[in-house]
């Protein structure tokens, strides 16, 4: 057994959050960079110039990429050998997020009752967290800060069990041809397949945070990345809706089995910042 402080797991959000919302990780910046390339149109040209300029600009003066530094969402995977010492891990990941936000001078973006209230809670928390038992002595800590002008463009669809690979990819299409612009394009989609009603929708975001150079392990839904990739591309939204062969950069499928009488299909749209951090401790 591990002992691992709830200090060691809060500096670790804290720096994990820090890092996320200033600095885009080098693959999904080549994927933009590839995009810019791809382009022949001069408006599209032009918007992923700019992408590309915003990049470089945050990094060098450590400002965040985008206003909207997301709602914190955390997955960490403990290892079934570790013992969480010195208080709570919730409180402990919510103290890193607490701690980065106000530090780092990040937008706060929660409201502490969604309906009612609707007053910030002035430090962006909660954090959304998601925990995994797995084997081993050690904890991965995963940050990806979502904003919420493309998490409002995702969907959710109990599609017929007899629905064919096709249903699914038109479902997935469809969902971005309705985001358009407004989910600000060039995007990341990650889509989550099987579960429940609840289960699909974190499969999604968890095929976001797996990242863009990860094809899924099993070559028939590797295949199926690509098929739904090549025909969101078709639609010709383009980069910020200018039009361009670039309205994706990246299509991430994470899959679990169902019930014999459904068929979960989640989509969850990001925006061309697609932030994610990764540490284990």
């Amino acid at each position: 057994m591990r002992d691992i402080s709830i200090k060691t797991i809060s500096d670790t959000v804290k720096e994990l959050f820090l890092a996320a919302n200033v600095t885009l990780g080098k693959k999904e910046c080549d994927a933009l960079k590839k995009a810019y390339e791809s382009e022949s149109e001069k408006t599209a040209k032009s918007v992923m110039s700019t992408i590309i300029s915003n990049l470089s600009a945050a990094e060098e003066t450590q400002i965040p990429i985008c206003q909207d530094t997301g709602m914190a969402v955390v997955f960490v995977d403990i290892g079934q050998d570790v013992h969480i010492v010195g208080g709570s891990l919730i409180d402990a990941i919510n103290e890193g997020v607490a701690s980065a936000y106000t530090d780092g001078f990040f937008r706060a973006s929660v409201v502490c009752d969604p309906v009612f209230d609707r007053i910030n809670t002035k430090n962006n928390t909660p954090a959304i967290i998601h925990t995994n038992i797995v084997s081993g002595d050690k904890i991965k800590i995963t940050a990806l800060p979502k904003g919420f002008g493309s998490e409002n463009k995702s969907a959710l669809k109990m599609l017929k069990p007899t629905s064919s690979i096709d249903d699914i990819v038109s479902f997935v299409v469809d969902t971005v041809k309705n985001a358009g612009s407004g989910a600000c394009p060039p995007l990341f989609i990650g889509v989550g397949i099987g579960g429940t009603f609840e289960y699909a929708p974190i499969l999604a975001k968890k095929a976001l945070a797996r990242g863009i150079d990860a094809p899924n392990a099993d070559k028939r839904y590797a295949e199926l990345e690509e098929k739904m990739l090549k025909a969101i591309n078709a639609l010709g939204i383009g980069p910020q809706g200018f039009g361009g062969k670039n309205t994706a950069l990246g299509v991430n499928i994470e899959y679990f089995p169902t019930h014999i009488a459904g068929l979960p299909v989640a989509v969850n749209v990001c925006c061309h910042v697609m932030r994610h951090e990764s540490k284990t401790i």
